[in-house]
């Protein structure tokens, strides 16, 4: 018999509280949607009492999504517990997270207590969050630099609180693997009521043993991996959740253990966290990077020709790597196009085929041959629903030549009136620019513009992601167009909007207070 390894992704919350920008609750949903498919045990999804928008997420993802046990997060505070059972409340399965420091660092200079009054106010935050759910969590935080004998202390007092899972994050990323499974070792030897939890690790990756110390934790008794979606997270990341599945799937015979990730789904989902996020993967990125799969030596090549796992031990299919691409022009019917995307693992309700197909269409038209990657592509950047949206694209014009200043006229729908405004600049992306800053009102501030190729070849689509502050919060857009300029544009628009909901939000707020 194999024993089951739990899944716990946290890629939207440790790995969302380290982004450049905060993700729209929109952007959140689709990749709550986006990891369920890989059939994770249990998703955390945020920190409710943070801020209402938080608590607004974490309600919706509990309301809409379907299969993992969804989970948020709260200090060992009241405020906090009852803000998480309340957002919780319509999921299917909910579990509570509860944490507060315990190593002698934390404890004093942060915490400024000691570590019994430590474990007080974990055993009442725990039987505080029983009240909403039978599922709780207690994280042991910085426990890869608290005593043993410390750690048995509180432990035992947490699930005589009632909580069924108990996590021992190396916090800082500060301990190797022999010592994090000694530290296991230690706490199923010596805490009399360890059979009542399931042991759970959360390893930070600052000096890139997370992984090898989650596996480690393993090999030592521990039976859930807290874990992100391509690393993502504080610092140099979290434990990677495509490292650990694969690693427990290829030496299953080894390591004894399985979990239930659907392995093939596991591509398809980092490419979409690269993509909201705005972190792209590192091409020679374990399972998920551009070079993963790829050989360049002669020798390698005619290996893998004459025979796969010569140099494979996995093959691209088993993590959702397709092994060919389709190429589709503007004679592919509809029906192809939705074939296409089952066959990547998309569902009808991922998209509105009316919108995808028009935009499907306008590309063929420009670029011949769409791929796979252009398909994906579209699905996020241009299927954003923007009926309710108040700044609407309708053109770019820009001109641009290596002997005058160049110039660029926008035209946008603001609030479902057509507008037009032209302006000059250094290139014909800052005009655009300033066009739009004068047809809004409003000026940001730049902070960070990436363009990127989507797919390979002269034909490939311009990914433009920008960060932008405006009232000193930052905002994250992206756009992708053929055209380099179109695609900056549509991603300076999607800051704007971003603002105007911003402070929609902000104005209910301040009414709801004057009421």
């Amino acid at each position: 018999m194999k024993d089951k390894v739990w899944i716990f992704d946290t890629t939207l919350r440790d790995g969302e509280q380290a982004l450049k920008a905060s993700l729209t609750e929109d952007d959140k949903i689709q990749l709550a949607h986006t990891i369920s498919r890989l059939n994770v045990d249990v998703m955390e999804v945020g920190f409710p009492v943070s801020s209402p928008a938080d608590f607004r997420s974490v309600q919706r993802i509990a309301t809409e999504v379907k299969g993992p046990i969804i989970c948020g997060l709260a200090r060992a505070v009241a405020k906090d517990i009852e803000a998480c059972g309340e957002a919780l409340r319509p999921a299917e399965q909910g579990r509570i997270h509860t944490f507060i420091a315990t190593s002698p660092l934390h404890l004093e200079h942060k915490l400024r207590m000691s570590l019994d009054d430590a474990t007080a106010m974990a055993v009442k935050s725990i039987q505080l969050a029983r009240n909403y759910t039978d599922d709780v969590e207690f994280s042991c935080e910085d426990a890869g630099r608290t005593p043993h004998w410390d750690l048995c202390r509180i432990v035992e007092k947490a699930i005589d609180a009632g909580a069924s899972t108990i996590n021992l994050p190396d916090t800082v990323g500060y301990v190797t693997p022999d010592e994090y499974a000694a530290m296991i070792h230690h706490l199923m030897n010596n805490v009399p009521n360890i059979d009542k939890a399931r042991l759970s690790v959360h390893c930070h990756n600052d000096l890139g043993l997370a992984v090898a110390n989650s596996i480690a934790a393993v090999q030592a008794g521990a039976r859930q991996i807290e874990c992100t979606i391509n690393g993502i997270g504080e610092r140099a990341g979290n434990c990677s959740l495509e490292e650990v599945a694969m690693i427990m799937k290829m030496r299953e015979d080894h390591l004894k253990v399985h979990t239930d990730i659907r392995s093939e789904e596991i591509y398809r989902a980092s490419r979409q966290v690269a993509k909201i996020c705005n972190m792209p993967v590192q091409p020679n990125k374990a399972i998920v990077g551009e070079n993963a799969f790829a050989h360049s030596s002669g020798i390698h090549q005619d290996g893998v020709l004459k025979a796969q796992n010569t140099y494979e031990i996995m093959s691209p299919e088993s993590v959702g790597v397709p092994n060919n691409q389709l190429n589709m022009t503007s004679r592919s019917g509809r029906h192809v196009i939705e074939h296409r995307l089952e066959e990547l693992g998309y569902q009808k309700s991922d998209y509105d085929m009316d919108s995808l197909y028009s935009s499907f269409l306008a590309l063929a038209d420009q670029k011949g041959t769409v791929y796979d990657y252009d398909l994906e592509a579209m699905i996020y950047f241009n299927q954003i629903k923007d009926k309710d949206e108040k700044y609407q694209l309708e053109f770019v014009n820009s001109t641009s030549n290596s002997q005058s200043v160049a110039s660029s006229t926008i035209g946008m729908t603001i609030d479902g009136e057509s507008k037009q405004e032209a302006a000059t600049g250094n290139g014909p992306v800052e005009a655009s620019f300033l066009a739009i800053e004068r047809l809004t009102g409003m000026s940001v501030e730049m902070i960070e513009y990436n363009l990127e190729a989507t797919g390979q070849g002269a034909s490939s689509l311009g990914q433009v992601n920008i960060i932008a502050k405006y009232d000193g919060r930052p905002y994250h857009g992206a756009g992708i167009a053929a055209d380099v300029v179109e695609a900056s544009v549509r991603a300076m628009i999607r800051v704007y909007n971003l603002i105007y909901r911003a402070q929609k939000v902000s104005d209910l707020k301040q009414q709801r207070k004057a009421g």
